[in-house]
């Protein structure tokens, strides 16, 4: 991911023009956490979303894999796993459906898919509820699906929004091993956070 000079402007029909993110530039390679810390309202979530092609930049640029985000969007999605403080997930799927389905729009070679959603229901330590419908769960185990919903296809680049929201202090460590296994296994792994022991332990 590189970022360079990165704006973004919003209109506000009561306070005129407002500034989310100003003149943000940095740099994340392979087998790197780099975490974005600050406080809520500091432009984080806004990077974020322009990074996963969802905003577009007032200006500045930013590539993801080499390909520019405006005009290489198509490519960026390509090449992300993006998990947002807002990602919903559709509440009558089980946890198997959900990864399935999510390996499968993201192109996942299909002959490999069942391999990698039992391997994904084993890490995250969702067995016992494999089967079960979305809404049904607690919030940490739906936070849970929706981390793994993120890696499904096994993208090269991560990008997780405040991912520890909603988990409790195991779920919490478990979720910092995994970011260590993404690491070990040479992705790029982007995320927020507003506490920063988080950030000091990961990145």
């Amino acid at each position: 991911i590189k970022v360079r000079d990165l704006v973004k402007v919003f209109q506000d029909e009561g306070r005129g023009q407002l500034t989310a993110v100003a003149d943000v530039s940095f740099e994340c390679y392979s087998g790197e956490i780099f975490g974005l810390l600050g406080t809520n309202g500091a432009g984080k979530t806004t990077t974020l979303r322009m990074l996963s092609t969802l905003l577009k930049p007032t200006s500045g640029e930013a590539s993801v894999m080499g390909h520019e985000v405006t005009s290489q969007s198509q490519q960026v999605r390509r090449s992300i796993g993006y998990l947002s403080t807002t990602t919903a997930l559709y509440p009558r799927l089980s946890c198997r459906e959900t990864l399935d389905f999510f390996a499968r729009i993201n192109g996942y070679p299909e002959s490999k898919i069942e391999e990698r959603v039992n391997h994904l229901v084993d890490r995250f330590g969702l067995s016992d509820y494999a089967d079960a419908r979305i809404e049904r769960l607690s919030t940490g185990m739906t936070q849970k699906v929706a981390i793994a919903r993120t890696v499904a296809h096994d993208p090269p680049v991560v990008i997780l929004d405040e991912p520890t929201n909603g988990l409790d202090i195991l779920n919490v460590l478990d979720f910092h091993k995994l970011m260590r296994e993404l690491q070990a296994a040479g992705k790029t792994v982007l995320f927020s956070t507003h506490t920063m022991s988080e950030a000091e332990k990961l990145c």
